[in-house]
């Protein structure tokens, strides 16, 4: 009996043993260092579309399955409130642009020559109480005018020549004209205000929603009257290009591939496309980097993409492919 379960322990070992051996050459490893060929994946790349702005969704042009082309108008948000933001903001901008217009201008002639009769009309004013101050000073020795009347003759006369310097000084600044620091006041509010026409322009052109590349409409996650905001999802486009084979390459294969290497790319139905090596991992998968034996340095593998030269509609997300390093007829001899 203990003659028998040793047989049998022996057979199961010699087994388990041919089945380890042997998993290189079912892993595809061993094929690959004889016909130079990887095996891989495709791998297609998605975008979530959605507004920039929030809104409501006054349109969605576009369903799943659809395809559509870089620059298609896909979906439209209710525009008038943002247009009514862009009204708003256009008129704020006009205003300003007046005022700084009429600081540039400066006074008209007609204001001008109005300071000028009023400067004048006060030195009349004030030459008028010079008289009147100096009669008053030659009667009051004779006692013909009291004190009071010389004191209030005086009082007139100072009046009389602050309202002149008074205009005086209102006539030299309208002449002068606008000072530069209210001029560049008024130049900034201006910039100010055509930078939020500029960003309320904007939001108008974001209320449609274009799509950025060729590709074919995956899912539709909104639909007409949705309330949506910025971070909402309103498609999922598949991208037509670029299309893209994830694979892998052995350790001991590493030296025969290199970007920019040729490469032909073949699925089980469909039919060949050319496709160009365009990235090596630097790192390995699957072994830890601490292992640096002999023995398990071939178990490391390193993750490269192949980019397809002409992609068409039979190579589709996760589907398996082959990928031959050399050319089919010289792999076959």
């Amino acid at each position: 009996m203990r003659r028998v379960v040793l047989i049998v322990f022996l057979l199961a070992a010699a087994l388990a043993g041919g089945w380890w051996f042997d998993a290189p050459e079912r892993l595809g490893w061993v094929e690959t260092r004889r016909n130079g060929i990887l095996y891989g994946n495709v791998d297609i790349r998605q975008v979530s579309l959605g507004f920039r702005v929030s809104g409501r969704i006054a349109e969605l042009l576009v369903d799943e399955g659809d395809a559509v082309k870089a620059g298609d108008l896909i979906a439209r948000l209710d525009a008038a409130p943002l247009q009514q933001a862009l009204d708003a903001a256009k008129a704020e901008a006009d205003a300003l642009r007046a005022a700084l217009a009429k600081l540039k201008a400066g006074a008209r002639e007609s204001e001008i020559a109005q300071a000028r009769a009023t400067h004048e009309e006060r030195l009349a004013e004030l030459e008028n109480a010079r008289l009147a101050h100096e009669r008053a000073e030659r009667l009051r020795p004779a006692g013909t005018i009291s004190q009071a009347e010389l004191d209030q003759a005086s009082a007139t006369r100072a009046a009389a020549a602050a309202r002149a310097a008074s205009a005086r000084e209102a006539l030299a600044l309208i002449e002068e004209g606008s000072r530069r620091e209210d001029i560049a006041a008024a130049e900034a509010q201006l910039a100010a205000a055509e930078a939020k026409v500029a960003s309320a322009r904007t939001a108008v052109e974001d209320a449609a929603l274009l799509a950025p590349n060729d590709g074919i409409v995956l899912s539709r996650v909104r639909e007409t009257g949705a309330i949506v905001s910025p971070a909402d999802t309103v498609y999922v486009l598949s991208l037509t290009k670029p299309v893209w084979v994830r694979a892998y390459v052995p350790e001991t294969d590493l030296g025969r591939v290199h970007p920019g290497m040729k490469v032909t790319v073949t699925s089980d139905s469909g039919p060949e496309h050319g496709g160009t090596v365009g990235f090596i991992s630097p790192v390995a998968e699957f072994t830890p980097k601490s292992v640096e034996t002999p023995e398990l340095r071939t178990d490391l593998v390193y993750r490269l993409r192949i980019v397809v030269t002409d992609p068409g509609p039979d190579l589709r997300q996760g589907m398996p492919v082959t990928i031959h390093l050399r050319p089919k007829e010289e792999a076959s001899r």
